[in-house]
């Protein structure tokens, strides 16, 4: 995942396929009601996902100007 910020409060963000399908299939999920529970492979992929998106935003303000 890549975070860059392209103007005050819009920015482009790359995903891979794998990321963006955990992103959608999550939302979908709770669009739907959210009814059950996620599988321990799907609340590991979005832990991993949210680890990923942390890093970003993090290496995003390190090159941020001060």
């Amino acid at each position: 995942m890549q975070i860059k910020k392209e103007q005050r409060n819009i920015f482009q963000i790359t995903l891979t396929g794998y990321e963006l399908a955990t992103l959608i299939s999550s939302a979908r999920w709770i669009a739907e009601g959210a009814k059950g529970e996620l599988t321990s492979e799907a609340t590991n992929n979005l832990k991993q996902l949210l680890n990923n998106y942390d890093n970003a935003t993090k290496m995003l303000h390190s090159q941020s100007p001060s």
